[in-house]
């Protein structure tokens, strides 16, 4: 069952999602050379602890950490690590969440770090879009399927890939509620999407095949072939006019 948020907890859906967007703000400002995974986790969780939120992401099924950093061919759930510096080129993909007032809001990005290739550049603009393309399906009467069917056509358009075992999700009380989002499939499938839903749409877009492996850690998702892959992520509520995008600041 899809839960349809009202709209006193829809204000507390704001509330948690504006601060997982001013902790990217506050990112931004330490994504650099020479700074460790490891920095800038503790850097995310003191900021989310400063708003008076809870990292969502801390202790979930047991992940070890306050945010998933995952460089070049580290698709999600990377662990932040001491050992692991972002040097000249990399690219590094942060998602992160907030819980206040029980509920939750959930985003990434993903940045280059020093000077990248502009491949690499394309990678991370083409997954951007695909999140706004899949924005765009995400109106009350359209269905999931609609969302997904746009991210795929727009990552292919530039022979990208999509991954397909990981995929977006509703969101609010819990991190991951019904529905699951894809980003891939055809249009007119999946739930028909209603005004009060709340999703995270997060498209993964790999460089080179969409197949990926697991490491031993049993968190750390990799693309199969070791290309780089991008994602970037949103909390969005659905209404009955256009969809508003709760994790980035007005």
């Amino acid at each position: 069952m899809i839960p349809t948020k009202s709209p006193k907890e829809i204000q507390k859906m704001r509330d948690s999602c504006a601060i997982v967007a001013k902790a990217f703000k506050e990112l931004e400002k330490h994504i650099k050379i020479g700074i460790s995974t490891k920095e800038l986790d503790a850097i995310a969780e003191s900021f989310i602890l400063s708003c008076g939120a809870k990292p969502s992401f801390k202790g979930y099924r047991g992940f070890p950490a306050s945010s998933c950093i995952s460089v070049n061919d580290v698709v999600i759930h990377g662990i932040p690590n001491a050992g692991r510096i972002l040097k000249d080129g990399d690219i590094v993909s942060i998602d992160l969440g907030a819980l206040k007032d029980d509920f939750h809001g959930d985003a990434a990005r993903t940045f280059a770090v020093g000077n990248i290739s502009k491949e690499a550049a394309r990678l991370i603009d083409v997954t951007k879009e695909c999140f706004f393309e899949g924005l765009r399906q995400a109106r009350a009467g359209r269905r999931v399927g609609d969302i997904s069917n746009a991210v795929q056509i727009h990552a292919e358009r530039f022979g990208f890939s999509v991954v397909r075992n990981y995929t977006g999700h509703g969101i609010g009380r819990k991190l991951h509620e019904d529905p699951s989002i894809p980003n891939y499939g055809a249009t007119g499938t999946g739930a028909i999407l209603k005004a009060g839903y709340c999703l995270a749409i997060e498209p993964m877009i790999n460089q080179g095949d969409f197949k990926t492996t697991l490491d031993a850690d049993k968190w750390t998702v990799r693309t199969a072939d070791g290309s780089l892959s991008a994602h970037y992520e949103n909390t969005v509520l659905i209404t009955h006019t256009d969809p508003e995008i709760l994790t980035i600041l007005q």
